[in-house]
Order: C-alpha cells, then structure tokens, then sequence
C-alpha cells in the first residue's frame, strides 16, 4: 500500500514537473515570439525612418532647385523685359539680339554689321534649364571625335537630367562640307535629343571673325599658332553668350573628350553639396579650358575679360588672369590670394572628363593631353 502511495506521489511530481516544464517552454516560446515582434518592429520603423530620410531629401533637393530656377526665372524675365527696351530696330522690322550687342564694343570691324546672331541649325529654343553644355567644333585634318564625344555625354545622362539640359554644339568652321556633316550625323545618330530640343546646333557666321584673323591664318606657322589660339577665345565667347540665357549653370567641354560613367549625376550632386554660392567657377577636369562650370549670370564677365585680351593670351591662361584680377585686392600677401583662390576656385576630384583628341584642332598639330579618371 505504501509503495503504491509513493509511485502515486511520484506519478504527481512528474506530471507537476511535466507541467512546469510545458508552461515554461510556453512562456519562452511567448517571450521569443514577443522579442522577434519587438526585432521586426524596430527594422520596420528603421526601414521606415530610412525611406522618410531619403523622401526628405529629395524633397530638400528638388525645393532647392526649384527656388533656384524660380531665381533665375525672375533674372531671365527681368532680363528679357530690358532687352526688349533696349534693341535696336534694323532695316524694317528685323531686330537685333541684345546679347550679342556686347560683341561690338569689343570688335569695331562688328559695328558695320546689322543683327548679331548665330545661324541656328537646329534648335526648339529649350530654356529654363539647369545646365547648358557647350561644345565648340571645326574640321580637323582627317577625323573627327565629335559623334564619340556626343554619344559619350548623351549616353550618361538620366532622361530626367537629360529633360533638365540642353547640349549646345557650336560649328567654328567655314567649310560647308563640315558643316553638313556635323548636321548629318547629329540628325541621324541623336533624333530623340534633337526632337526634344535637348541637342542643338549652331554656327558662327564668317563676318564674326576680325579680317585680321584671316590673314594670319595664311601666313608662317608661329602667326598660324597666334590665330589658332585667338580663334578659339572668340570661338567660346560666341558660344557663351549663345548659352547664358538658357540654363543657370554652363559647362565648358571640347570635342574631343569622353565623360566619366554618371558624370552629369556627380556634377548635379557636387553642385548641390557646395553650401556657399560664393565660387568663382568649378574644374571637373584639370584639362586646358575642359569641364569648367560657370554660374550664367557670371558669364557676362568672363566673356567681357576674355574679349579684353584675346589677342593676348590662351584662353585658359586669361581664366587665371581674370582671378588675379578680380580677386586679389592691392597690397593683400601672395598667401592669401592663393587662400581665396583654393576656396572660391573649386577642383573636383577625379576628373570627369578625358581628352581622347590626337589630331589636334590646330591644323597640322597633335596633342597628347591625358588626365586619370
């Protein structure tokens, strides 16, 4: 009897045991259930927090470029309204341009002439952009870089950052031959760019450039050498005025370069990263005149100094003058010139932009210039 008493006593233990160890194993099940509810609540309010994050900064973004076109709007509308005021009216109804009545100041054989204005080739008028890119193109020798330099720009655009651009290429040639063939090749590899008014071309009228400068063209090498380089200031200057009234931003290119892979997106991010507006310009390559970026309302400047002297010097040579110049007050030490050059003179770092040209734009020359990516 006593024994069956005890394997009773035994029996309960092992059930109360039994029972002690399931409702355990419950609470610690319900606990591990209630910690990975606990664990997916926190990633999912840091998923959550993440995407506010990013949503706010798009946000930031795009309200920045929003005031920033909505700035440069009012100039744009402020400017056009003293233009329209200030034309001049020519034989009838034909008027001139404004922009480019600056150019006759500076080239007295250009006061003979009527209305200033490029021959537009192709053009939908894009403005209000953000970035204007601008390509400045003559004949070389027996090739020509221009179609890979396009496709390399074009290429490496978003269509969004596309939408927000237009490229530019101006043809400094006239042979009519290069020219129809710039168009041709332009009309039938980039129709999309073309048709949304993203890509445009122009060309430089012939009574643009001084008499002075055709001679030289024809005479010894080292005077060839001398047109060349006053050439090409001309050349961008022309361009420039083309390009101030259509975007906030220009960019300087040649064509003869390739662009980095995601280029546009760098430059669009680097110049929204810059808190203060106060640079003088920015150098996406440490090429010559390659990949320099210019706030548009400071281009008036630039081309009035480059106009000044370009008979001088190379124009990227007159870009670091016109620092000295601007820049660098009377009696202040060497040391702080360069201080404030390093902090309003921006280098981006690495370079976006190769050259690839050999076959130089100088007739008969070649060039070698290279810069690591």
């Amino acid at each position: 009897m006593r024994a069956k008493q005890v394997n009773l006593l035994m029996a309960l233990i092992a059930v109360m045991l039994f029972s002690f160890s399931c409702f355990c194993i419950y609470r610690m099940t319900q606990t591990s259930n209630q910690l990975i509810n606990c664990r997916n609540h926190i990633l999912e309010f840091k998923e959550n927090f993440l995407r506010l994050k990013n949503k706010t900064e798009r946000n930031r973004q795009e309200l920045m470029e929003a005031l920033s076109k909505m700035k440069y709007n009012n100039r744009q509308n402020a400017a056009r309204s003293l233009s329209e005021k200030e034309v001049n009216t020519l034989d009838k109804n034909e008027t001139v341009s404004n922009t480019f009545e600056v150019l006759k100041f500076f080239l007295p054989h250009l006061r003979k002439v009527g209305r200033i204005y490029p021959d537009v080739i192709i053009s939908k008028k894009k403005e209000g952009v953000s970035f204007a890119l601008g390509i400045s193109t003559v004949k070389r020798r027996n090739y020509s870089y221009l179609k890979q330099t396009l496709t390399s720009l074009v290429s490496r655009m978003t269509l969004s950052e596309e939408k927000n651009s237009v490229v530019i290429v101006s043809i400094a040639d006239s042979n009519e031959e290069y020219s129809k063939s710039v168009v041709d090749m332009i009309t039938k590899k980039f129709k999309r760019q073309v048709k949304s008014g993203s890509l445009e071309v122009i060309s430089i009228p012939a009574f643009f450039y001084p008499d002075t400068l055709h001679a030289m063209q024809s005479a010894e090498d080292s005077q060839k050498l001398e047109s060349w380089r006053i050439k090409q200031v001309l050349d961008f200057c022309f361009l420039m005025l083309y390009a101030q009234p259509k975007a906030m931003y220009y960019l300087q290119l040649e064509d003869d370069i390739i662009a980095k892979k995601m280029y546009f997106t760098k430059i669009i991010d680097f110049v929204h990263s810059i808190t203060s507006n106060n640079w003088f310009y920015i150098e996406f390559s440490v090429l010559g005149f390659i990949g320099k970026l210019f706030k548009s309302e400071d281009l008036t400047d630039f081309i009035q100094f480059f106009l000044m002297f370009y008979k001088d010097k190379p124009i990227d040579w007159l870009l670091a003058d016109i620092f000295q110049v601007k820049m660098c007050t009377p009696g202040e030490t060497p040391e702080k010139c360069v201080e404030r050059n390093k902090q309003i003179r921006i280098r981006y770092k690495p370079s976006l932009f190769q050259h690839v040209g050999i076959q130089s734009s100088r007739p008969g020359a070649e060039q070698y210039l290279k810069v690591r990516f």
